[in-house]
Order: structure tokens, then C-alpha cells, then sequence
């Protein structure tokens, strides 16, 4: 468990620590509360910044894939915050590193905050979904940003994921007791998200389908005679 002092510092050092900004202080306090609810052996998070300092001290075995594009994993290794015992970093995009990686462990808590423009937060998601255990959390940073929201939509309308709280720009869902969504399948038509297609796409073939068959030859010869009548 943090101390109040040990979580007032990691706050204070959010300031400064990621210059492309850092979640808010009340989405941390959550991120600690969450974490603190659970016994979290192994965890998972991409990108860094003072989310990483709180998973140091309460994950037992943390990696963070991250680019140190603006010197993020230098300035969380040099935080005296850090517990950099429980904590691996994997320098890199994780577009090309996530991939390579060989996860041996079910995981208790995923943070996904890495790159943000389409489509590397949904590959960020399909390398980690699969090793999330039942009960697990999983969170979802930058949600006011398209891309990403449209993977919170997928993802909260997934049986897999209940949505327990969304603190500002950051979702925490957790971890159901549903079977795990095939990742080398496809069967999208068993994903919440898509149980309703788009009806201004399919209102012809929707239509088609509630026409009686007996009825289909009928009206397909009256409209071939209104089209006759059209052409003179």
C-alpha cells in the first residue's frame, strides 16, 4: 500500500515527469486505489510517466514498453520515486516491440498508453487482452482523443469488460468471467459492439430478409414492370 506521503510525491513529480502531460492527479489516486484492491503479481504498461512510479511499488513485477521519444523512461528511471527493483522497461515503439514480445504470465492490471494515433492503440489492446486474468483491471488513458474512445466503445460493449469507473480522461474496466474473445479468429458478429450493424448500409438486405419467400418473386416481377414502364 502507498503511504500518503509516498503517493503526495509521485503526484507532485506528475507535474514534470512526462512532457506530453501526465494523467490527472485524481486518475492516479484511482489507479492506486485500483491497484491496492488486488494482489497484482504482473502488470503491464505502455508509455510511462507517474503511472509507472505507482505500479513500481504495487505490482510485484511491472514492464513498461515505452519510446523514450521525449526522454519519458529517463525521467522516471532518474525519479527517486521509483521502485526500480519490481519494474523492466523495454525501450521501443510498441507497434514493433509488443509483437515480438513472449508474455509468460497471466496479468492483474494493464495500463494502455502509448501511441495514440490509429491504429497502435488497438494493436496495443490485441497483444494484451489475451494475458489479462478474470478480475483483472484494465485502463484506458487519453479517452477524449477519437481514436482512442472508439477503442474504449469496442472494448466496454465487450461481455469480456464491465466499465467500473471513468476518473476524467481515464477508463477502468474490469476483467469479467467470460470465455476469452479468440484473438486468431474473427466471429465478429459475437462482439457486443457489433450486434446492431449500420442500418444505413444494410436497410436492403434487413428489408429482404422480412419479406416471406413467397412473396419475393411477386415483387420482384412488379418492380421489374415499374422499371419497363420507367424506360418508355
Amino acid at each position: 500500500m502507498l503511504s500518503p506521503r509516498l503517493l503526495a510525491e509521485i503526484l507532485q513529480s506528475s507535474r514534470s515527469i512526462h512532457h506530453s502531460g501526465s494523467m490527472s492527479p485524481a486518475a492516479l489516486i484511482a489507479l492506486a486505489r485500483h491497484l491496492e484492491d488486488r494482489t497484482v503479481k504482473h502488470s503491464v504498461e505502455t508509455g510511462t510517466g507517474a503511472s509507472t512510479l505507482i505500479f513500481s511499488h504495487l505490482s510485484k513485477s511491472h514492464t513498461v514498453f515505452a519510446l523514450d521519444s521525449d526522454e519519458s523512461i529517463t525521467m522516471v528511471l532518474g525519479d527517486p520515486s521509483l521502485n526500480a527493483d519490481s519494474t523492466t522497461f523495454v525501450a521501443g515503439p510498441t507497434q514493433k516491440i509488443l509483437p515480438a514480445y513472449s508474455f509468460e504470465a497471466s496479468m492483474q492490471a494493464v495500463l494502455i498508453d502509448g501511441p495514440h494515433a490509429y491504429p497502435f492503440p488497438d494493436l496495443e489492446y490485441f497483444y494484451l487482452y489475451p494475458h489479462i486474468e478474470k478480475g483483472g483491471i484494465l485502463v484506458i488513458d487519453d479517452i477524449h482523443i477519437p481514436s482512442i474512445q472508439n477503442l474504449l466503445q469496442v472494448v466496454s460493449h465487450d461481455e469480456m469488460f464491465r466499465m467500473v469507473e471513468v476518473c476524467g480522461k481515464t477508463a477502468f474496466l474490469q476483467r469479467t468471467d467470460a470465455p476469452l474473445f479468440d484473438p486468431w479468429a474473427d466471429g465478429w458478429w459475437l462482439q457486443g459492439f457489433n450486434k446492431q450493424t449500420l442500418w444505413r448500409y444494410s436497410w436492403k438486405e434487413k428489408l429482404k430478409s422480412a419479406i416471406p419467400k413467397s412473396l419475393q418473386p411477386v415483387l420482384r416481377g412488379q418492380a421489374d414492370r415499374v422499371r419497363l414502364r420507367f424506360r418508355r
